[in-house]
């Protein structure tokens, strides 16, 4: 089985793969100070709660496949790949690894892995001309011509993020549930600022989307497809007019692409 790990900034996505099929999956927090050794307790303790694996560390592990975006957790996973599992063919998601998408970017090298990775799983999936809105710690906008390159994209602050300030900063307002309002005219403090985030969001991708179908499709914007993933995508899909397909494993789908493609099958 192959092992997947996205690494965000505020949550670690792990999934597990049959073949083509997810048979697994787990969320668990980010935090880079974490060292190889406590990570590896941790994959053990997910891992060996699965009744495809055995109880060792690494047993029916065929592959394993990495993208990060914290530099600190992907050093500790390196180590991890070699001193744990260093029979097991492993893939991080770096500069020189080979995923068939050109990337069209000013520095190559600036470009989130998950990032790639999306663009990849969307052209599988979905073909070009498309749009991944990836819902996490940031809002990620990134487009993919109809060659299936990979031609730029929008970054704009997530809901957590802004959730949080909102509780910083205002002096009468506090932390609130992600939760969907009983209106969009609030009757009260909380449903206010929840009306606000929900349909503000829902706004923001209507017309970041809208307007980037435009740049990339200038023909026919509607032939752009939408995909939606991340961790907070389900709190949007409902008011954002503008997606048409919900994925919310595009990036481990993406690494394993990723992996076969950098990997020999024998």
């Amino acid at each position: 089985m192959l092992l997947t790990i996205d690494v965000g900034n505020t949550h670690t996505v792990l999934g597990l793969f049959d073949g083509e099929e997810i048979v697994e999956h787990w969320r668990v927090s980010t935090d880079p100070r974490r060292t190889a050794d406590e990570l590896a307790v941790l994959l053990q303790g997910l891992m060996g709660m699965h009744p495809l694996l055995g109880e060792e560390l690494g047993d029916g592990i065929d592959g394993i496949a990495i993208c990060s975006t914290v530099p600190a957790v992907l050093h500790e996973l390196r180590e991890v790949t070699r001193r744990y599992y260093g029979d097991v063919p492993a893939v991080l998601v770096e500069p020189g690894v080979k995923t068939g998408v050109p990337i069209l970017m000013d520095n190559p090298k600036e470009v989130g892995a998950d990032r790639i990775v999306n663009a990849v799983a969307a052209v599988e999936l979905y073909g070009g001309p498309c749009i991944v809105v990836d819902f996490g710690t940031a809002t990620t906008f990134d487009a993919v011509s109809a060659r299936g390159e990979y031609a730029g994209g929008v970054i704009a602050p997530g809901i957590e993020i802004s959730v949080e300030a909102l509780g910083v900063k205002g002096a009468q307002l506090r932390k609130i549930e992600l939760a969907r309002p009983r209106g969009v005219i609030g009757k009260n403090t909380v449903e206010a600022m929840q009306s606000g985030i929900l349909y503000g969001f829902a706004g923001q991708v209507d017309g970041v989307v809208e307007r980037m179908a435009r740049e990339l499709a200038p023909d026919d914007p509607d032939e752009v497809t939408v995909i939606a993933t991340g961790g907070l995508s389900p709190l949007v899909l409902g008011e954002a007019s503008v997606i048409d397909e919900h994925e919310p494993w595009l990036t481990l789908i993406g690494l394993r692409l990723v992996y076969e493609r950098n990997v020999s099958r024998t």
